[in-house]
């Protein structure tokens, strides 16, 4: 039993730090082929295509950041006497707080860094806007692994104290939720900034009406993240008594990850459609926006009906 928890602890701290690096090292490739791409396109825009790419760069880091700094933390701040396998479980929930959102966001976070380079390269002139509206969205698609650390955090102050199974569930669900429920909305976040910041280089003229359909479309697009981190703290804040309990946690968080899986991506595809056809028809903005903010929201509503059903397992488990 101290063997397995033991080993449950040290992969949680080998898995937070390396599959997080992988993540980023990989991401951090995918922008480097395009930024050297992008010299050749425009070799006079060499330095502006630099400065760019190192500043996507310093973002992409964000998922190895966190992930160095929980594993840290578990390192220096448990103590072998508190850990027991009730313990293990809970850092199971961990683990998947922290690496599954960190090895997503590592890897897209990539995307508008590259596809800014490029736009920069066709519209040299444009390249301080560029910069700042992928900056922008950018720092949008870090909010998953911001919350995978926070409910880490919270299940790292709560782990000593597990005294059940039920306890110890519970706990691993707020880390699935959140994980989990981050999958979906993140790779939809990402494809919509790739395509706006391509969006860019097509037309500079649509600049303003660019960002203001960005800000609104990806506010809505972290709907579902921001629905699997309130069932993931609702879960975190309850009790668990019995072993049926933390099972519930467990259906709870599936029902709610799982569930923003089609909305978080065809919500990212929408927009990204939209915003592409702003960047060609700056003129039908009205129409387009409307169209597809009220397109986003009918898709969300399968993330509310898992919400439901996410908190209906709780509040009758």
């Amino acid at each position: 039993m101290i063997f397995s928890t033991d080993l449950l602890h040290y992969l949680t701290i080998a898995g937070a730090v390396g599959l997080n690096s992988v993540a980023v090292g990989i991401g951090e490739g995918l922008a480097t082929l395009d930024t050297i791409r992008a010299m050749n396109i425009q070799p006079e825009a060499k330095s502006e295509i630099q400065n760019c790419a190192i500043m996507g760069m310093a973002l992409i880091e964000t998922a190895a950041i966190m992930g160095v700094a929980m594993a840290t933390i578990m390192l220096f701040g448990t103590s072998a006497e508190s850990r027991s396998f009730y313990f293990g479980l809970a850092e199971i929930g961990i683990m998947a707080a922290i690496c599954i959102t960190g090895a997503v966001v590592g890897v897209i976070s990539a995307l508008p860094a590259k596809t800014a380079c490029l736009a920069i390269a066709r519209q040299p002139f444009s390249h301080k806007l560029i910069m700042r509206f992928m900056l922008v969205t950018q720092s949008i698609i870090q909010t998953p692994i911001i919350f995978g650390f926070l409910i880490a955090m919270f299940i790292k102050a709560q782990a000593p104290f597990a005294a059940s199974v039920g306890d110890g569930l519970r706990l691993l669900a707020s880390g699935l939720c959140i994980g989990i429920g981050s999958i979906g909305p993140a790779l939809g976040l990402a494809h919509f900034a790739k395509v706006a910041c391509a969006s860019m280089g097509i037309n500079r003229n649509a600049h303003g009406k660019l960002v203001s359909f960005t800000f609104i479309s990806q506010a809505i697009l972290e709907t579902p993240i921001i629905f699997a981190l309130v069932v993931a703290l609702i879960i975190i804040t309850s009790s668990a008594a019995t072993d049926f309990q933390g099972i519930a946690f467990i259906a709870a968080a599936l029902s709610i990850g799982i569930g923003t899986f089609g909305a978080g991506i065809s919500s990212g595809r929408t927009a990204a459609s939209a915003c592409q056809q702003i960047a060609i028809n700056p003129r039908d903005y009205s129409t387009l926006s409307k169209v597809s903010m009220f397109a986003q929201g009918i898709i969300d509503t399968s993330a509310i009906y898992a919400f439901l059903i996410s908190f209906v397992l709780i509040l009758f488990r």
